[in-house]
């Protein structure tokens, strides 16, 4: 056996247990599987698999702990090993799967599932997973549990139209929907009474949220979606990268002249980032002139009036991360201020020559 140059434990997830599979990649380049085991997915059982894990690793080797997020059952696991200073890589459930596929197993199991993760930790170039801070852990919990009354107020507020405007209307039935209605609406003011109790305890959430309000349609609700969503731009570094994670990023279907596939974005990125822009955008056309002119620009060009409004989603959000880049709070004179010293050059321009 050659000398190990990159250790990886794999995991597979699930609410039970965890299939783990520890292997490294030799000076050679070539992967050996060392061993695996199954321990319960229990708090009480994570020190064991620590131990488990130093016993088996060489301490001055680069180690790797890999998993998918598989919905809330990889957290325990997570930010266990991550207290405990283990280099830790969640990746997305598709990027496994894909690469499965590539792999050609005709065998599947959850072993095989904690080999093949093992082995996508020893070749590719992952990245460390750090756990978010927990203003923005907070903040993300409080404005998705806002959106899924608001869709769920929505749902009653269809059944109970629909009720009404039947021939054989349930009374009682109207007044439990009633009821629940209600009750959600007074959720939702206690979620957004909570969030500005937190936005204004921190001093620098407190700007962040501020500065990005200062945007033309972007409301506080969705300033605080922005940075809980983003955890305050904290592992963003470029808008192209912003505009990745969202999913605005696009693709394009094209193979020699037989294919030539409709240009769409992704949708491959946080959605509810996507679903939060969407209000903001069509604010921002009505009340802004200059976006109002942008988003005409890609309508007509494109001739499919969500293209201009997608194009203004991405913009806004983009805006936002430039701001907080650079500190600096939306100028809604940017674009006459702009135009005039563009005017006074030309100006001048025009001055020499006629001089000249």
């Amino acid at each position: 056996m050659g000398k190990r140059l990159k250790q990886c434990v794999g995991i597979d997830v699930s609410q039970e247990k965890l299939d783990v599979c520890l292997g490294y990649v030799d000076d050679n380049l070539k992967i050996h599987f060392l061993v695996q085991r199954t321990f319960n997915n229990k708090p009480s059982a994570l020190p064991s698999f620590e131990k488990w894990i130093t016993k088996h690793t060489e301490s001055d080797v680069k180690t790797i702990v890999a998993m998918e997020a598989t919905g809330v059952y990889h957290q325990s696991c997570a930010y266990h090993l991550h207290a405990n200073d283990f280099v830790v890589s969640i990746e997305l459930p598709n990027k496994i799967s894909n690469y499965v596929r590539s792999l050609n197993q005709k065998t599947k199991t959850d072993k095989k599932d904690a080999q093949a993760i093992c082995q996508y930790g020893l070749e590719r170039d992952v990245k460390a997973w750090e756990p978010p801070n927990k203003i923005y852990r907070e903040l993300c919990s409080l404005t998705r549990e806002r959106t899924q009354l608001r869709r769920e107020s929505s749902r009653i507020k269809s059944k109970l139209h629909a009720e009404r405007a039947g021939h054989y209307a349930n009374e009682n039935m109207i007044e439990r929907m009633k009821i629940r209605l209600v009750l959600i609406a007074t959720q939702i003011k206690e979620i957004e009474a909570e969030l500005k109790e937190k936005v204004k305890s921190n001093k620098k959430l407190n700007e962040d949220i501020t500065r990005t309000q200062s945007i033309v349609g972007i409301g506080f609700l969705t300033s605080c979606i922005i940075h809980a969503e983003t955890q305050g731009f904290a592992l963003i570094e470029n808008k192209k990268q912003l505009t990745s994670y969202a999913g605005y990023d696009i693709r394009q279907k094209q193979s020699g002249t037989s294919v030539n596939g409709k240009t769409r974005i992704s949708k491959k990125g946080n959605s509810h980032l996507r679903a939060a822009m969407h209000h903001p955008a069509m604010t921002s056309v009505r009340h802004h002139e200059p976006t109002k002119n942008f988003c005409t620009r890609i309508i007509q060009r494109s001739g499919i009036p969500m293209k201009g409004y997608v194009a203004v989603q991405r913009h806004l959000l983009e805006l936002a991360f430039i701001l907080h880049k650079n500190k600096t709070t939306f100028d809604i004179e940017y674009h006459n201020k702009k135009a005039a010293k563009v005017n006074l050059r030309r100006s001048l321009a025009d001055n020499k020559i006629a001089a000249f």
